[in-house]
Formats: structure tokens, C-alpha cells, sequence
């Protein structure tokens, strides 16, 4: 595996690079607890553990819990909603399940690291998919500014020869964790475009669509492996050498005209692709062809 290459100009790295520790949380409120899930109770027909769950699911996918953080015990989340132990640990048992949360012998409920889940199926921006699943996402723009691109990026884009490329470098963010540096190259004039829209909270697919009126048509990617160099590892907080995954995108038009090359780089330990594959029978065999 090889250390991508992060040139550092125009790119602010955060301040705070340290792997977050495990941390208590202040005391939630007993009568905020208490009176959300009776206000829940009252439109929902779930069991309490269902509802329960689902409170607790909230407070981590909006940010209430930070990754690493410790839930309240299991003596507190019983005063605190009135139920029984065996309803408190049904609702954590599916919390768990779901990879929200994990446990540590003798020491507690800690939130677990955002763990990201992209179909490799369907040709969606990083926010529009999280949104699906209830996640909470934003960028943080580096920088936006008018380059010489690579010769390979220049290719797919299918630009002139020593024509220029926008490049738009974001840093994005998973329940407030930072979670990939994306690094966009488009033709200068879409480029200029993008630069008056709203690219802290929107996807780009969604503003070329709906704003633009652009048909997207399909993707080419290519999926690898590299190393965090100090710049990459500073920006994700990861620790320098750790393994990201590197993608790298070419999207087209429905007419097949490219229109935006992206290089990915995600944490490893926070993201994953999925993708269905079907088997496809093979050929039935003919007897002669079986006999030889």
C-alpha cells in the first residue's frame, strides 16, 4: 500500500488530532427522559424497549452521545424511564446489534465509532446516503481553486491539453467525526458554478441535478488501499500510517459526457461499501462435452 499524495497548500488541517478517549457524559436529565418517552408512548404502539432503543438511537445519530462516550448505566437508564433492567438491556442488546454501541467488561456502555454503509449498487452522493439511514453529515470546504490538473484526471475529464480543472477539496463528516477527504476535479466552468452554491451541507450530485438540470448517468470506480500521510491523518485523526480506503470515481451524464473526477479517502475503521452480487448460472454442459 502506498501514502497518497495531500499537498498541504490551501488545505487547514483541524487543530484537535487526537483519537477521541472514552469520556462519562453528564447526567441526562431524569424528567427529559421520562417525558420523551411518554410523549413517544403515546403515538407509538412498540414495546418500551422498541422505544426505548429508539430514543437512545436518536441522541447518538444526532451527537447527544459522542463516539467513545459512555452511556449511562443500566441503574440509571432504569430510573430514569421507569422500566425494568430486562427492558433496559433488550433496548441496548439491539443497540449493540445494530454497531451503535459496544460494551466493556466491568467498565460499561461506550458509542461506538460511526460506521458508514454506501451501496455499491446505486450512484449516490456521501449525504444522500447517509440521510437514508438517519446519520447526521456536513463538509467542511478546504479549499476551491483553479488548477492544472493530473495528466490521468485531465484524460478522464477529457479536457484540452493544458486546460485548466477546478479542484474542490472537502473534509466530511459523520455524526460530527471526520470520516473522508474528498478530492473533486471538474471542467472550470461547472466549477465556477458549484463555487456560489451551498457545499458545507449539499451534496454536488444533488445541486448539478436539481439545480443545474443535469441527468446523471453512471459511474466508473476503482477501489484500493493506501497509507495516511501527516497531512491525511492530521485532517481524518487517524494516526499516520493507518490504512484508509482510497476510491476513485469518474462520473457521467446520461449521455456519457464525464463531468466530475473524484479521489476518496475514508477512514478505515469508519466506513464500508456494500454491494449485492448475484450468481449468474453457467452454460448447461452438453454429454459430449462431459464425456471429454
Amino acid at each position: 500500500m502506498s501514502k497518497p499524495r495531500t499537498p498541504s497548500a490551501q488545505v487547514v488541517p483541524l487543530h484537535d488530532t487526537a483519537a477521541p478517549r472514552p469520556t462519562r457524559p453528564a447526567p441526562l436529565a431524569q424528567t427529559d427522559l421520562a417525558a420523551a418517552l411518554a410523549a413517544q408512548s403515546a403515538q407509538s404502539p412498540a414495546p418500551l424497549y422498541a422505544q426505548i432503543k429508539q430514543l437512545l438511537r436518536e441522541r447518538i445519530l444526532d451527537g447527544s452521545y459522542q463516539p467513545h462516550q459512555q452511556m449511562p448505566s443500566e441503574a440509571e437508564m432504569m430510573a430514569s424511564f421507569g422500566v425494568s433492567r430486562i427492558t433496559v438491556r433488550q433496548a441496548l442488546a439491539d443497540l449493540q446489534n445494530e454497531g451503535l454501541i459496544f460494551r466493556l467488561h466491568g467498565k460499561g456502555t461506550f458509542v461506538s465509532k460511526p460506521k458508514a454503509f454506501q451501496d455499491l449498487g446505486r450512484l449516490q452522493g456521501f449525504g444522500e446516503a447517509m440521510r437514508e439511514h438517519g446519520y447526521e453529515s456536513f463538509n467542511r470546504v478546504l479549499s476551491m481553486q483553479s488548477v492544472q490538473p493530473p495528466a490521468a484526471v485531465a484524460e478522464r475529464l477529457r479536457l484540452p491539453r493544458r486546460g485548466k480543472a477546478t479542484e474542490l477539496r472537502r473534509l466530511r463528516f459523520l455524526n460530527r467525526e471526520p470520516i473522508s477527504l474528498d478530492l473533486s476535479y471538474l471542467p472550470p466552468a461547472l466549477g465556477q458554478r458549484l463555487g456560489r452554491k451551498d457545499l458545507a451541507t449539499r451534496d454536488i450530485f444533488a445541486i448539478l441535478e436539481n439545480d443545474f438540470g443535469l441527468a446523471l448517468g453512471h459511474a466508473d470506480l476503482q477501489i484500493g488501499s493506501a497509507l495516511a500521510d501527516e497531512t491525511l491523518a492530521g485532517l481524518l485523526r487517524v494516526e499516520e500510517g493507518a490504512p484508509v480506503l482510497q476510491i476513485e470515481r469518474t462520473t457521467h451524464l446520461a449521455d456519457g459526457t464525464p463531468i466530475d473526477h473524484e479521489l476518496l479517502y475514508y477512514r478505515g475503521d469508519a466506513f464500508q461499501y456494500k454491494v449485492r452480487v448475484d450468481r449468474v448460472a453457467a452454460p448447461a454442459s452438453t454429454p459430449s462435452a462431459e464425456k471429454a
